[in-house]
């Protein structure tokens, strides 16, 4: 039979958070580049954070062999810079770090832990191909050695992805599940190392939506190791269904402020950024910026890879001036003073 919510008497972040704080953990879904998914998330971090002082982060952007820097990050001794390269956040990673960074910065100043829950992102992928009794020797030892059955609806929500990218093998479809299995059971497995070994902490744990709806990927696998009661909040957006969460945040979309860009493409070779093209009326152009130019260094900081172009812009807004220094024909070099323009599309 359907239900019926009446939103004129829906409840405040405020008063579901005294019922969040009762359990051990709280997932806080999102859709990845949803900014007001990461700002709910936040609100709620902070809130439970009131009442929950022994409160942990656990976050599927990073993976857990980064975890020195996370900490190294948390205790500030290290930059936020140094931290996003430490994490090879634009290479693993790669949404607008903007979305998450409240929530880092927040932690930073609060000193919550944050544990990077993730494996690399060539594992899955390795699954995915070849199953998981495919994998090498190396490869299996750093997936748990549990794993638990996906049920159906789990593999039934999987389905439709997988028919985006099908394959005629007849154990394509199951090496799919357990390529997400992989994810679900690793990023369980270590949080609950965390839960272990800290007997008090209650830990708030961050995940697309798609991990912890209905309790079927990360959540139960979780419970499963630790016993731990939990809860699932989702903000809107997704698919609301019946049991799909405890609490759904209604919450309008909310776009980040526009970004500061080049508007260069770049081809990356041998420790080198050459701009391949320079976009039409873009501030690169309008400073002087030509095809084949070799970008050396923004701001007299030394660039050898476009993970090193984006860790110098991506907090960078429109009307910031920037000095460039590029190598162009004949090996000459030259100062250029860029102000960058804001973002019409996916750029540099």
């Amino acid at each position: 039979m359907a239900r019926a919510l009446d939103l004129d008497t829906a409840a405040t972040i405020g008063e579901i958070v005294p019922k969040l704080a009762q359990k051990r953990v709280v997932f806080v879904g999102e859709t990845h580049d949803r900014y007001d998914h990461h700002l709910n998330q936040l609100e709620i971090i902070r809130r439970l954070h009131e009442v929950q002082p022994n409160l942990a982060i656990g976050v599927e952007y990073l993976q857990k062999q980064f975890q020195p820097q996370v900490d190294e990050y948390i205790a500030g001794k290290i930059s936020e810079n140094e931290f996003l390269k430490g994490v090879e956040y634009f290479q693993s990673w790669g949404y607008d770090y903007r979305l998450y960074a409240p929530i880092f910065r927040f932690a930073r100043e609060q000193h919550i832990p944050v544990r990077a829950l993730n494996v690399p992102g060539s594992l899955p992928s390795a699954v995915a191909k070849v199953g998981l009794a495919g994998l090498t020797k190396e490869q299996r030892a750093a997936l748990p050695a549990e794993f638990g059955p996906a049920d159906e609806g789990y593999k039934a929500r999987l389905r439709a992805a997988f028919e985006a990218h099908q394959s005629g093998k007849p154990e394509a479809f199951d090496h799919f599940v357990e390529a997400q299995l992989a994810w679900d059971e690793s990023m369980a497995a270590n949080a609950a190392d965390y839960l272990s070994a800290n007997p008090n902490a209650h830990m708030v744990i961050l995940a697309g939506a798609g991990h912890i709806e209905f309790g079927s990927g990360i959540p139960s696998r979780l419970e499963r190791r630790t016993h731990a009661p939990y809860a699932i909040v989702l903000s809107s957006g997704e698919n609301v269904e019946p049991h799909i969460a405890d609490y759904i945040l209604l919450s309008s979309r909310q776009e980040l402020p526009p970004a500061g860009v080049l508007g260069v493409s770049l081809k990356e070779r041998d420790n080198e950024c050459t701009v391949s093209e320079a976009t039409p009326g873009s501030a690169a152009e309008k400073a002087g910026m030509e095809r084949g130019d070799v970008l050396l260094a923004i701001d007299e900081q030394p660039v050898k890879s476009v993970e090193d172009v984006r860790l110098d812009l991506w907090d960078k807004k429109p009307g910031d001036r920037l000095r460039l220094r590029v190598r162009g024909k004949h090996r000459r070099e030259r100062e250029l003073e860029v102000v960058l323009e804001a973002a019409t599309k996916r750029a540099s």
